[in-house]
């Protein structure tokens, strides 16, 4: 029997970090041909059907293409910065159920890695460490520019995970668990959290956009200041690395929040595991539209309003959810 859980587990474990590269791949084909279409042009459409074999193009040019150090990095830290970016990116997933427990050899499975009491916590864990990986490449590279990245992305990330924690607290009062399954089953007996928690969602997806760097909060990499930021003087696979990262933290940050308020793999008719993956999509496609939609904020903006506007309405809405839970109101 232990046997078969330890077999059931790497092929889980297999699976999972096979469907995240295969999302990033494709994620990042639909963000180039939505961006083309958005603006009026065409997105890559020449390799394979309708472009669908461009990503297989583009990672062998990754890993065919010369590896690069500036003199007077640090050989070590430069080789390491991208692999924990990666790696913190990849555990997170580990906690999220991506569907219903299914039963297999008599042996109930559930589709996740682990499913801890305190999944959600462990999530936000893990990801608070991915700004390492983002700070020592920065710092390792001996650019400036990629040291003002690597600095822009710490206090970014800082000030947005404040905001975002105390956002998703209202949602582990009202389901009274931190277990990601379990806030799923709560959903299933009492509907979704989105509406009765409509304001902890919104500051989660605001968040959850900076977390990852995104337009309109893409400040650590900012092209037009930064040339690219903290990845500025990376190449081959260790560039590749940071955007593998940044593409799943996208999958991630959509995972947690239909696991919270859209009911997780909940949903009539399809396979409880496609539901899952529709939903995600979708928070993929907002994602984005949104790139293709608003300018970047400055820096000053960016900071302002992680600390005056969305930290004090997150911390308002906690205490209101509080309030409610508790029966005070």
């Amino acid at each position: 029997m232990i046997v078969l859980q330890i077999v059931l587990l790497v092929i889980k474990i297999v699976l999972l970090i096979a469907i995240l590269m295969g999302g990033f791949a494709y994620t990042m084909l639909l963000e180039r041909r939505l961006l083309g279409f958005f603006q009026l042009r065409l997105g890559p459409n020449r390799v394979g059907p309708g472009g669908l074999l461009q990503p297989i193009a583009d990672g062998l040019k990754m890993v065919l293409k010369e590896d690069l150090m500036p003199l007077g990095a640090d050989p070590f830290v430069y080789r390491l910065a991208p692999v924990i970016s990666l790696f913190t990116a990849l555990c997170v997933d580990a906690v999220i159920p991506f569907g219903a427990p299914i039963h297999i050899f008599g042996l109930t499975v559930t589709l996740d890695i682990a499913n801890p009491s305190i999944g959600l916590l462990i999530a936000f864990a893990f990801s608070s460490l991915g700004v390492y990986g983002l700070v020592l490449g920065g710092w390792a590279s001996q650019n400036k520019y990629s040291l003002l990245g690597g600095i822009r992305a710490s206090a970014q990330i800082i000030s947005y995970e404040l905001a975002m924690g105390l956002a998703v607290m209202g949602v582990l009062m009202t389901a009274h668990t931190a277990n990601l399954e379990q806030i799923v089953l709560y959903q299933k007996a009492h509907g979704w959290l989105w509406l009765p928690q409509i304001g902890a969602f919104l500051i989660y997806f605001v968040t959850g956009i900076a977390e990852t760097n995104r337009t309109p909060f893409d400040l650590p990499e900012a092209e037009s200041e930064l040339v690219a930021g903290y990845h500025t003087e990376y190449s081959g696979m260790r560039f590749a690395s940071y955007i593998i990262a940044e593409y799943i933290n996208m999958i991630t940050v959509s995972g947690i929040a239909v696991t919270l308020f859209f009911g997780g793999w909940l949903g009539p008719w399809l396979p409880p595991i496609i539901w899952f993956f529709i939903k995600i999509a979708i928070f993929l496609f907002v994602f984005i539209w949104i790139r293709a939609t608003l300018p970047r904020f400055r820096y000053d903006q960016l900071m302002n309003f992680g600390w005056k506007v969305l930290v004090p309405a997150a911390l308002i809405y906690f205490l209101g959810t509080a309030a409610f839970v508790s029966g005070i109101l």
